[in-house]
C-alpha cells in the first residue's frame, strides 16, 4: 500500500468519525455564525433611545419644546413622567429608566424676566459607556429648542448660547470610571465560566473513566446525585467571589455601597443556578469534549449579551430577548446594583425571582434528563 492509498485511508476515517461526532461537527459552523450574528447585528456601542423620566413642575409650552427637543435626538424615550423626586430616584436605582430629566418650577418665568434658567439631567452612570453619547448631545439640543422654538417674547433667545444652562449628574459613579463597571460585571461572568464548565464536566467524568457503573449502582436518586455533585462547587464559587471583592476594593478602589447579606444570597442563587446549568450540559454530553464544547457554546452569548461587554440596551429587541433569558443578565443587574447604587431588596427582586425560576426550571431539566442506565 502506498503513501497515498495510506492517506485516503487516515481521511476517510476521520471524516466518518467526524461525521458521527454531530456535536462537534454543528459546534464548527454553528460558533463562526453565531460570532458573525451577534458582532454584526447585536452589538452597538452607540445605544439610542434610552429610557427617561421627565419630572417637570413648569408645565408650560416651552417646556414641552425643550423635552420634545432632547427626544428629538434619538437617544431619549421618555417613558415616565413623575411626580416627585423619591418615585424619580427609585426608578433610577432599579434601573427603569436612564435617565432623569427635570425642570424647576420658574424655569418659564425666569426666561421671561431674562434670566437665565437651568435643567438637571441626572443619569445613572454606573455604564459610562450607555450615556456618553447621550449625554453629550443634550446641549445641542437645547440650542435646537431655543432656536426653533422660542417665539414671541422669548424669540429674543434665539441665538444665545446662555438662555439656558445643562446641569449634568452622573449618579452612582461621577467620575464615569469604567473599572466600577467592568469589575462587579467580570464577577458574573467568573463564576459562569469556571462553575457551568466543571460541572458539565462532572458526569460525562464517570463515563469517560468507567465510574459511571459504580455510581448508578447506588441507591441514590437524580436529584440527590446533583446536589451531590454540585454542593462542593458552591464553596469554589464563594471562595471565587471573595477574592474578587477582595481585589475589588484594594486593587480597582470600587465602593460597595448595598447590603452584604442581600448580595451573598443573591450570590449563593445564581452560583447554584450556574450549577445546575453545567450538570444539566453533562447529562446531555458522553464525553468531557462534548461538555467543554456546549459550556463554550453557552459562555459566548453570555459575554456578549449580558450587557457585560457591550451596552445591553443598544442591542436589537431579539438580542435583548436572548439577553433576558441568561441567568448572568440578571446576575449583574443584582450585583451592580448593590455594590455601586446600594440598591435593597424590593429593588431588585424582579431580578431575583427570575433567577429563582430559571434554578426550578434548569434543576427540572437536569433530573429528567439524568440516565438511570449506562445504555
Amino acid at each position: 500500500m502506498g503513501f497515498f492509498s495510506r492517506l485516503y485511508a487516515m481521511i476517510v476515517k476521520e471524516a466518518r468519525q467526524l461525521r458521527r461526532d454531530r456535536l462537534t461537527f454543528a459546534m464548527m459552523f454553528m460558533l463562526p455564525m453565531m460570532q458573525l450574528v451577534m458582532f454584526g447585528f447585536a452589538i452597538n456601542n452607540d445605544p439610542k433611545a434610552l429610557p427617561a423620566a421627565i419630572l417637570s413642575a413648569d408645565h408650560t409650552p416651552v417646556t414641552r419644546a425643550l423635552t420634545s427637543a432632547i427626544t428629538n435626538t434619538g437617544y431619549f424615550s421618555v417613558v415616565r413622567e413623575v411626580a416627585g423626586e423619591a418615585e424619580a430616584n427609585d426608578l433610577l436605582q432599579r434601573g427603569d429608566v436612564q435617565f432623569i430629566i427635570s425642570v424647576p418650577g420658574n424655569f418659564t418665568r425666569q426666561l421671561m424676566r431674562g434670566e437665565p434658567a437651568q435643567i438637571l439631567v441626572e443619569a445613572d452612570a454606573t455604564d459610562p459607556a450607555t450615556i456618553g453619547s447621550a449625554l453629550a448631545s443634550v446641549n445641542a439640543a437645547v440650542t435646537q429648542a431655543v432656536a426653533t422654538g422660542f417665539t414671541g417674547p422669548l424669540a429674543a433667545y434665539r441665538g444665545k448660547d446662555s438662555a439656558i444652562s445643562v446641569i449634568v449628574q452622573r449618579r452612582y459613579n461621577p467620575e464615569g470610571i469604567s473599572r466600577f463597571n467592568v469589575v462587579p460585571g467580570l464577577l458574573g461572568i467568573i463564576l459562569t465560566m469556571t462553575l457551568v464548565m466543571m460541572t458539565a464536566l462532572g458526569v460525562a467524568r464517570e463515563y469517560e473513566r468507567g465510574t459511571m457503573e459504580n455510581l448508578l449502582a447506588m441507591p441514590v436518586r437524580p436529584v440527590e446525585v446533583m446536589i451531590g455533585k454540585i454542593a462542593p462547587y458552591v464553596v469554589i464559587g464563594f471562595v471565587q467571589v471573595i477574592v474578587v471583592l477582595i481585589a475589588s476594593r484594594f486593587l480597582f478602589g470600587v465602593p460597595f455601597a448595598g447590603s452584604k447579606p442581600l448580595f451573598a444570597l443573591a450570590t449563593l442563587l445564581f452560583i447554584t443556578v450556574s450549577l445546575a446549568i453545567g450538570f444539566t450540559f453533562s447529562t446531555v454530553a458522553r464525553s468531557q469534549l462534548q461538555a467543554m464544547q456546549m459550556s463554550v457554546f453557552f459562555l459566548m452569548p453570555s459575554i456578549l449579551l449580558s450587557g457585560f461587554a457591550f451596552p445591553f440596551r443598544g442591542m436589537p429587541g431579539w438580542a435583548q430577548v436572548i439577553g433576558e433569558a441568561l441567568p448572568v443578565t440578571h446576575y449583574l443587574r443584582v450585583v451592580r446594583g448593590i455594590m455601586l447604587k446600594g440598591a435593597v431588596f424590593d429593588q431588585i427582586a424582579g431580578e431575583v425571582a427570575i433567577l429563582a425560576i430559571t434554578l426550578v426550571i434548569v434543576g427540572a431539566l437536569a433530573v429528567a434528563r439524568y440516565r438511570v442506565t449506562l445504555d
